[in-house]
């Protein structure tokens, strides 16, 4: 178990390789931000994870408690891999393999993608993640959410309610990350064709021609 969690960790936290294998280059800063992506949603992941087993980090709830097992270990441990995995998929707007697919993808291997079909669902995406973990406190116990007014989530004690925050805190920051990141992509990509290629000859993602074999 604590090998799996090593190379998880390892896998997780990496750092931005020192140049893009894009096109055209992307901004360091940009590059450095999709990376940090993963391991700004990796501390809300492990949070969550004890409520799999019915530990409530200290929140205090009034209402039905929480479902079984066969349910509540699923949801929530499959919760953090999906958001770990988006996280992974929004490097690919800073990486060569978000412009052209890789070539061991069936049907779709190989091929160009239209900056269209890259952008118009991560600015949906990131529209969608802001709207549902942007809250404003109200006072008084009670915060502005995309769904309305609602009760804050009450805590034990001061200990619980920072931990919570300090872990789920940076969430608030995915939607707009990956807003920025899927503009940046759009002006990278903007006014690109589709590349040309004459006989006994092709184009790499950069844009250089090279020979081919012919037989």
């Amino acid at each position: 178990m604590a090998v799996f969690l090593t190379r998880v960790l390892r896998l997780v936290v990496h750092t931005a390789p020192a140049t893009s294998d894009t096109a055209r280059p992307v901004p360091r800063w940009i590059l450095r931000l999709a990376y940090a992506l993963p391991v700004i949603l990796l501390p809300s992941c492990l949070w969550r994870l004890p409520f799999a087993l019915h530990f409530d980090m200290g929140q205090r709830h009034d209402g039905p408690g929480m479902p079984g097992y066969w349910i509540s270990i699923p949801y929530v441990v499959g919760l953090s891999v999906v958001s770990e995995l988006i996280a992974f998929l929004c490097i690919g707007l800073v990486r060569g393999w978000g412009e052209v697919t890789p070539g061991w993808l069936p049907l779709i291997g190989g091929r160009r993608v239209r900056p269209l079909a890259a952008v118009v669902p991560a600015v949906l995406g990131g529209l969608i993640l802001t709207l549902l973990f942007t809250s404003v406190p109200l006072g008084g116990g009670q915060a502005l959410t995309f769904s309305g007014v609602v009760d804050v989530q009450p805590y034990d004690n001061g200990w619980w309610k920072a931990l919570a925050a300090v872990c789920t805190g940076p969430v608030e920051l995915w939607g707009p990350i990956v807003l920025v990141l899927a503009i940046a992509y759009y002006v990278r990509r903007r006014g690109e064709t589709a590349p040309e290629t004459v006989a006994g000859t092709e184009q790499e993602p950069g844009g250089r021609t090279i020979p081919t074999a012919v037989g």
